[in-house]
């Protein structure tokens, strides 16, 4: 389903108008799970926006932390995951081995960095040079444009009562205009766009992989785009 502009505003006016609501889901992910349910819309992992024109994304107002914009592992890898998890990866508390790493331009403290020029982007160890992932970078902007070209951003305030968040969804704004490839390698050189790496060894030598994620800085998020109209809600 296409949801209308007109549609947007109505059901989000609805929703500012309930006040205060108590998160329906505790962790980071509660503000846009909540929205989700008031919105009615169905938690889901598709490769296209969640109201057909637009991707719906939450956030606390006034928080730091980052924001999911997609994943992509399309033909990326260019080593063995399982290589990788024991090249570079770590225990759990379980003794579990796995890469959970954040990337960005600048070496982790696993060594491993993103680099980016005109046709690629390259997730590699600064220690011993070797490729683990390689993108292109007209697919990676193909596949922004498709999932998160247009964004519909919603801010909420936040309210600890009894050790629980509520919600009170007062500000919308509708972002388009996404990012050219040159302004996407800008924001990888700049730390603002980063790469987390989410896979571990499953106990039968081999991998389980949760999806490479594409994510952003939340305070970079709107500079992403070159259109910002905010709603009457």
């Amino acid at each position: 389903m296409n949801w209308t502009r007109e549609e947007i505003t109505t059901k989000l006016s609805e929703v500012r108008e309930l006040g205060f609501v108590r998160t329906k889901r505790k962790g980071p992910t509660g503000v846009g799970f909540t929205l989700e349910t008031l919105l009615g819309i169905q938690e889901n992992n598709i490769h296209l926006p969640d109201l057909g024109t637009f991707e719906l994304k939450a956030k606390r107002e006034g928080h730091t932390g980052m924001t999911t914009l997609f994943t992509f592992n399309k033909a990326a890898w260019k080593i063995g995951q399982m290589d990788a998890i024991r090249r570079y990866g770590t225990e759990d508390k379980n003794g579990r081995l796995g890469l959970y790493q954040s990337v960005t331009a600048d070496p982790n403290l696993r060594g491993l960095r993103l680099s980016v020029d005109d046709a690629c982007i390259r997730l590699s160890s600064s220690m011993d040079q070797t490729i683990l992932l390689e993108w292109n970078l007209a697919d990676i902007s193909e596949r922004f444009d498709e999932k998160v070209g247009n964004l519909l951003l919603v801010k909420a305030l936040v309210d600890v009562r009894d050790g629980a968040e509520h919600f009170n969804y007062h500000q919308a704004k509708l972002l388009s205009g996404g990012p050219t490839k040159e302004m996407l390698k800008e924001k990888i050189r700049l730390g603002d766009v980063i790469i987390d790496l989410r896979l571990h060894d499953r106990g039968t030598e081999s991998a389980r992989n949760h999806g490479t994620a594409f994510r952003v800085l939340e305070d970079s998020l709107e500079e992403l785009y070159g259109e910002s109209e905010e709603l009457d809600i």
